[in-house]
């Protein structure tokens, strides 16, 4: 078969942060932004938010409402926080598979794992747009501040869609779009002063963070994110503020 493809076309670009980039080297530099800071990301994660964060994965997790018995896929979840909180809540009688990309972050989940004693939990290096798992395979499908380091978040969706049995829910935590303007400068001051500083302190690693501070606002806002989660299928796709749009949870049903 001849390829019909224009080899003067110009490759696909997407954003590393503010940076334009191809879409081929995105993984490899979202992989090595992880890889860096995989050791202290859960501290700089309570430093950051000043533990905030819990509080909203706690909130992710109660409008889950886990039940025994439930097979759940964390996408992007490495060090184990989300899979951890899981089993808590139904005391270790589910089934939780954390599948991440960047080894070293699933590295640091199963030391969590032998210090929590948790049990249930597989770990999978894989990724977001092309999960290793049978159609149908999981009852629930949660993603925590990650599907904005995707390359293709409409693709990520389309993969949460296919490996979620009917009926299954998908849920995605991530920071989204502060809607009042004066919270919204204040935030924006704190984020791009404060936090590359902050990692650099804490991780040695000032790019990094500043990274991730700028991936939040190059992530769609709450309605056209809500937007993109039913095109790829799911139905009821809602959402709901946390601290104000600093952060947001949507969540969509495949029915």
């Amino acid at each position: 078969m001849s390829d019909t493809s224009d080899p003067a076309s110009p490759p696909a670009v997407t954003h590393f942060g503010f940076e334009t980039v191809p879409e081929a080297e995105k993984a490899g530099r979202v992989h090595g932004v992880f890889s860096s800071v995989a050791a202290r990301y859960d501290l700089m994660n309570d430093l950051m938010s000043a533990r905030i964060h819990r509080v909203w994965k706690e909130a992710m997790l109660d409008w889950l409402a886990p039940r025994p018995g439930m097979r759940l896929l964390d996408v992007g979840g490495g060090t184990g926080d989300i899979a951890f909180r899981f089993l808590r809540r139904v005391h270790g009688a589910a089934d939780v598979t954390v599948c991440d990309m960047t080894e070293a972050m699933l590295v640091e989940g199963r030391a969590r794992s032998e210090k929590e004693r948790a049990e249930g939990v597989a770990w999978v290096c894989g990724d977001a747009m092309a999960l290793p798992f049978p159609d149908r395979s999981f009852d629930a499908y949660t993603i925590a501040f990650c599907i904005r380091n995707v390359t293709r978040v409409q693709k990520a969706l389309e993969e949460a869609y296919r490996v979620l049995k009917p009926g299954g829910r998908f849920l995605c935590l991530e920071f989204s779009r502060v809607p009042q303007p004066a919270l919204a400068e204040a935030y924006d001051l704190y984020s791009f002063n404060v936090i590359p500083a902050m990692g650099q302190a804490v991780t040695g690693d000032r790019a990094s963070y500043q990274y991730l501070v700028e991936s939040i606002r190059r992530f769609p806002d709450q309605e056209t994110f809500r937007a993109m989660i039913a095109e790829a299928g799911f139905t009821r796709a809602a959402y709901r503020n946390l601290t104000l749009g600093v952060a947001a949870i949507h969540s969509g049903w495949r029915l």
